[in-house]
């Protein structure tokens, strides 16, 4: 069964011309052309991937991916028309998990997506220690079950996020550089920022510290990565 890609993109003929594309690379492709009609599909479809362009009528992007980010996991690959730093960073803060600025080569955009759909297959066996549970005081991670509990309250987690904390409190008192922790589980073919991590490290903290301004439990060490310490 082909896996369906969502592209959600008003400009008709690159709409077509994506779609041409993703359905001769083997997909099945549904599309919108606003930001409301490609929330309501990607709710009803259930697609293994959305492209999704930043400028939209009706919801822009950053807001449909923000909205599919409290239910889904989703690989979203956003389309920009600008190429400032701060779309790019807005992207990473909401949930992106790559981007594409315009105009781009239909080469580079079909590579981005089996990348980040190769990413999505790998992502649920990157922990080494499935079926472990593991703690630091207040903290408990059960990877068999993906619960993570905080002074015995479970904690709402995206599939990545906690992946991450799997990670690093598997490697507790070890240092993890952003490209380890993007190969491990972003995969080595990963073309996207590796600031994505960053974000997820901020998520994380504001989810598990008591003060995320001032972490204790994940450390940063400068120019080089994280550690956690328990």
């Amino acid at each position: 069964m082909s896996q369906k890609v969502l592209v959600v993109e008003d400009e008709v003929n690159l709409l077509e011309a994506v779609k041409y594309n993703l359905e001769r690379e083997g997909f099945t492709v549904l599309s919108a052309t606003d930001g409301e009609q490609g929330l309501e599909i990607a709710h009803a479809s259930k697609p293994d991937l959305v492209i999704l362009d930043v400028m939209l009528p009706k919801m822009d992007g950053l807001e449909v991916c923000r909205l599919l980010r409290k239910q889904s996991s989703v690989p979203v690959l956003m389309l920009t028309a600008k190429a400032q730093e701060v779309d790019r960073v807005v992207g990473l803060e909401i949930g992106a998990d790559d981007y594409v600025s315009k105009p781009f080569s239909m080469r580079e955009l079909m590579a981005r997506v089996r990348a980040l759909l190769r990413r999505a297959r790998a992502s649920g066996s990157t922990d080494d220690t499935a079926g472990a549970v593991l703690t630091a005081g207040d903290l408990e991670v059960d990877t068999g079950s993906h619960i993570a509990k905080l002074k015995g309250e479970v904690l709402e987690m995206k599939p990545r996020e906690f992946q991450l904390l799997s990670l690093l409190m598997t490697n507790r008192s070890r240092v993890l550089t952003r490209d380890q922790i993007l190969e491990r589980l972003w995969g080595h073919d990963y073309i996207g920022d590796s600031r994505t991590v960053d974000v997820h490290i901020r998520w994380l903290r504001e989810k598990i510290e008591p003060d995320p301004a001032h972490p204790r439990r994940i450390a940063t060490v400068r120019g080089v990565g994280y550690r956690f310490e328990g």
